[in-house]
């Protein structure tokens, strides 16, 4: 009989963490607009910061809203063990004659 699934264990629903991807990407194409917008109005070392900011943001932002994870430690689900097979050599040592009806000789 198979066990009764745990709460803990179910993931978040998919518009759940839709709207959590969308939140994230959108965070971060605000603080994109305002690199752009700074950039515009400062100069020197930190419009340079600025425009490398409205650049490489786009990527860091796919990139974190797609991450993979909800930010919950899955330590205390349950883990499938595999159970292991340990064979020695003197298991190979001890064969057993087959019993076909036929007569062997060693």
């Amino acid at each position: 009989m198979a066990t009764p699934q745990s709460l803990t264990s179910i993931a978040q629903s998919p518009e759940a963490e839709r709207k959590s991807r969308m939140i994230k990407y959108t965070v971060a194409m605000t603080i994109r607009v305002v690199c752009i917008v700074l950039a515009m109005v400062l100069q020197g070392w930190l419009m340079w910061v600025c425009f490398a900011g409205a650049i490489l943001l786009p990527y860091f932002a796919v990139v974190i809203a797609n991450g993979v994870g909800t930010g919950h430690d899955k330590s205390a689900a349950p883990k499938a063990v595999a159970p292991t097979l340990v064979i020695d050599a003197s298991s190979f040592t001890n064969t057993a004659k087959p019993n076909d009806g036929t007569k062997h000789t060693d």
